[in-house]
Protein backbone atom coordinates (compact mmCIF):
# COMPACT_ATOMS: atom_id res chain seq x y z
CA UNK A 1 0.00 0.00 0.00
CA UNK A 2 0.99 3.90 -0.54
CA UNK A 3 2.42 4.83 2.33
CA UNK A 4 0.66 8.44 2.20
CA UNK A 5 -2.36 6.25 2.94
CA UNK A 6 -1.46 5.77 6.50
CA UNK A 7 -2.64 9.56 6.68
CA UNK A 8 -5.75 8.85 5.86
CA UNK A 9 -7.36 8.28 9.12
CA UNK A 10 -6.07 11.62 10.30
CA UNK A 11 -7.24 13.51 7.37
CA UNK A 12 -10.66 11.75 8.08
CA UNK A 13 -10.42 13.06 11.72
CA UNK A 14 -9.41 16.34 10.22
CA UNK A 15 -12.90 16.68 7.98
CA UNK A 16 -14.74 15.39 11.20
CA UNK A 17 -13.80 18.83 12.64
CA UNK A 18 -14.34 20.88 9.85
CA UNK A 19 -17.88 19.04 9.81
CA UNK A 20 -18.54 20.75 13.08
CA UNK A 21 -19.42 24.56 10.92
CA UNK A 22 -22.09 23.41 8.71
CA UNK A 23 -23.69 21.46 11.84
CA UNK A 24 -24.06 23.75 13.69
CA UNK A 25 -25.01 26.46 11.26
CA UNK A 26 -27.70 23.60 10.27
CA UNK A 27 -28.96 23.62 13.96
CA UNK A 28 -29.14 27.39 14.65
CA UNK A 29 -31.35 27.58 11.40
CA UNK A 30 -33.58 25.03 12.41
CA UNK A 31 -32.61 22.63 9.10
CA UNK A 32 -32.58 19.56 11.47
CA UNK A 33 -32.84 17.47 8.49
CA UNK A 34 -29.25 18.15 7.10
CA UNK A 35 -28.29 18.85 10.48
CA UNK A 36 -29.13 14.82 10.91
CA UNK A 37 -27.52 14.06 7.45
CA UNK A 38 -23.87 15.60 9.03
CA UNK A 39 -24.05 13.96 12.39
CA UNK A 40 -24.40 10.48 10.56
CA UNK A 41 -21.73 11.60 8.47
CA UNK A 42 -19.62 12.54 11.48
CA UNK A 43 -20.31 9.70 14.03
CA UNK A 44 -19.73 7.31 10.13
CA UNK A 45 -16.52 9.44 9.97
CA UNK A 46 -15.44 8.71 13.59
CA UNK A 47 -15.60 4.92 13.16
CA UNK A 48 -13.45 4.75 10.00
CA UNK A 49 -11.01 6.43 11.23
CA UNK A 50 -10.16 4.22 14.29
CA UNK A 51 -11.12 1.18 11.91
CA UNK A 52 -8.41 1.94 9.61
CA UNK A 53 -5.88 3.34 11.88
CA UNK A 54 -5.88 -0.46 13.86
CA UNK A 55 -6.51 -2.57 11.03
CA UNK A 56 -3.53 -0.96 9.03
CA UNK A 57 -1.68 0.02 11.89
CA UNK A 58 -1.88 4.15 10.99
CA UNK A 59 -2.37 5.10 14.32
CA UNK A 60 0.12 7.96 15.37
CA UNK A 61 -0.23 10.49 18.06
CA UNK A 62 -1.50 13.86 15.97
CA UNK A 63 -4.12 10.69 14.90
CA UNK A 64 -5.32 9.96 18.84
CA UNK A 65 -5.32 13.93 19.54
CA UNK A 66 -7.17 14.62 16.25
CA UNK A 67 -9.66 11.96 17.15
CA UNK A 68 -10.09 13.43 20.26
CA UNK A 69 -10.45 16.95 18.93
CA UNK A 70 -13.18 16.05 16.53
CA UNK A 71 -15.08 14.37 18.72
CA UNK A 72 -14.86 16.89 21.58
CA UNK A 73 -15.35 19.98 19.04
CA UNK A 74 -18.49 18.49 17.83
CA UNK A 75 -20.10 17.10 20.86
CA UNK A 76 -19.67 19.89 22.64
CA UNK A 77 -20.86 22.42 19.97
CA UNK A 78 -23.80 20.10 19.90
CA UNK A 79 -24.89 20.10 23.30
CA UNK A 80 -24.47 23.75 23.22
CA UNK A 81 -27.17 24.27 20.72
CA UNK A 82 -29.55 21.49 22.02
CA UNK A 83 -28.97 23.85 25.14
CA UNK A 84 -29.44 26.85 23.24
CA UNK A 85 -32.89 26.01 21.64
CA UNK A 86 -34.43 24.33 24.85
CA UNK A 87 -33.49 21.02 24.61
CA UNK A 88 -30.98 20.37 27.01
CA UNK A 89 -30.85 21.54 30.50
CA UNK A 90 -27.75 24.16 31.13
CA UNK A 91 -26.32 21.75 33.97
CA UNK A 92 -25.79 18.82 31.15
CA UNK A 93 -23.76 21.18 29.25
CA UNK A 94 -22.18 22.65 31.84
CA UNK A 95 -20.74 19.05 32.90
CA UNK A 96 -19.76 18.02 29.30
CA UNK A 97 -17.73 21.44 29.23
CA UNK A 98 -16.29 21.05 33.00
CA UNK A 99 -15.23 17.18 32.55
CA UNK A 100 -13.26 18.21 28.98
CA UNK A 101 -11.87 20.83 30.78
CA UNK A 102 -10.44 18.44 33.59
CA UNK A 103 -9.18 16.46 30.55
CA UNK A 104 -7.44 19.20 28.87
CA UNK A 105 -6.25 21.20 31.71
CA UNK A 106 -4.90 17.35 32.85
CA UNK A 107 -3.28 16.58 30.33
CA UNK A 108 -1.86 19.30 29.50
CA UNK A 109 -0.08 19.78 32.73
CA UNK A 110 0.91 16.46 32.98
CA UNK A 111 2.59 16.78 29.29
CA UNK A 112 4.53 19.70 30.58
CA UNK A 113 5.08 18.38 34.36
CA UNK A 114 5.18 14.73 33.78
CA UNK A 115 5.66 13.09 30.55
CA UNK A 116 4.49 13.10 27.40
CA UNK A 117 0.46 11.93 26.60
CA UNK A 118 -0.08 9.13 25.03
CA UNK A 119 -4.02 9.54 24.35
CA UNK A 120 -5.61 6.57 25.60
CA UNK A 121 -9.20 6.38 26.04
CA UNK A 122 -10.43 4.65 28.97
CA UNK A 123 -13.25 2.21 28.53
CA UNK A 124 -15.49 4.34 30.95
CA UNK A 125 -14.40 7.65 28.54
CA UNK A 126 -15.27 5.53 25.75
CA UNK A 127 -18.82 4.61 27.16
CA UNK A 128 -19.41 8.48 27.70
CA UNK A 129 -18.29 9.35 24.42
CA UNK A 130 -20.75 6.77 22.78
CA UNK A 131 -23.85 7.97 24.79
CA UNK A 132 -22.88 11.60 24.20
CA UNK A 133 -23.28 11.02 20.51
CA UNK A 134 -26.57 8.89 20.83
CA UNK A 135 -28.03 11.86 23.38
CA UNK A 136 -26.62 14.45 20.53
CA UNK A 137 -28.57 12.15 17.53
CA UNK A 138 -31.40 11.70 19.61
CA UNK A 139 -31.39 15.62 20.32
CA UNK A 140 -31.20 16.35 16.71
CA UNK A 141 -34.14 13.66 16.39
CA UNK A 142 -36.32 15.08 18.75
CA UNK A 143 -35.99 18.53 17.22
CA UNK A 144 -36.45 18.11 13.15
CA UNK A 145 -39.04 15.06 13.72
CA UNK A 146 -40.28 14.66 17.25
CA UNK A 147 -41.35 11.36 18.67
CA UNK A 148 -38.54 10.74 20.89
CA UNK A 149 -39.73 9.43 24.18
CA UNK A 150 -39.14 11.38 27.10
CA UNK A 151 -38.08 8.67 29.08
CA UNK A 152 -35.73 7.93 26.28
CA UNK A 153 -34.12 11.08 26.35
CA UNK A 154 -33.80 11.49 30.54
CA UNK A 155 -32.81 8.00 30.58
CA UNK A 156 -29.94 9.38 28.28
CA UNK A 157 -29.34 11.96 29.12
CA UNK A 158 -28.80 10.35 33.36
CA UNK A 159 -26.10 7.68 31.69
CA UNK A 160 -24.41 10.79 30.44
CA UNK A 161 -23.81 12.24 33.43
CA UNK A 162 -23.04 9.01 34.92
CA UNK A 163 -20.24 8.33 32.70
CA UNK A 164 -18.80 12.09 32.67
CA UNK A 165 -18.19 11.30 36.83
CA UNK A 166 -17.33 8.38 36.13
CA UNK A 167 -14.48 8.81 33.65
CA UNK A 168 -13.95 12.35 34.65
CA UNK A 169 -12.76 10.84 37.98
CA UNK A 170 -10.81 8.28 36.62
CA UNK A 171 -8.89 10.28 34.30
CA UNK A 172 -7.92 12.24 37.45
CA UNK A 173 -7.16 9.03 39.49
CA UNK A 174 -4.70 7.15 36.81
CA UNK A 175 -2.94 10.41 35.74
CA UNK A 176 -2.56 11.22 39.66
CA UNK A 177 -1.31 7.54 39.96
CA UNK A 178 0.96 7.91 37.07
CA UNK A 179 2.64 11.11 38.71
CA UNK A 180 3.11 9.24 42.05
CA UNK A 181 5.21 6.49 40.74
CA UNK A 182 6.75 8.46 38.29
CA UNK A 183 7.66 10.69 41.29
CA UNK A 184 8.68 7.90 43.12
CA UNK A 185 11.41 6.88 41.01
CA UNK A 186 12.76 9.89 40.20
CA UNK A 187 13.93 9.76 43.63
CA UNK A 188 15.69 6.72 43.19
Amino acid sequence: MKSYLRHLPNVISMARIVLVGPIIWSLLTQEFGLAIWLFLIAGASDGLDGLLAKRFGWSSRLGGILDALADKFLLISTFVCLWWLGLFPWWLVLSVLARDLVIVIGATVYNFRIETVQPEPSMISKLNTFLQIALAATGVIQLGFGGVPDWLLLGLIWAVMATIVFSGAGYVREWSRRARVLGSHAGD
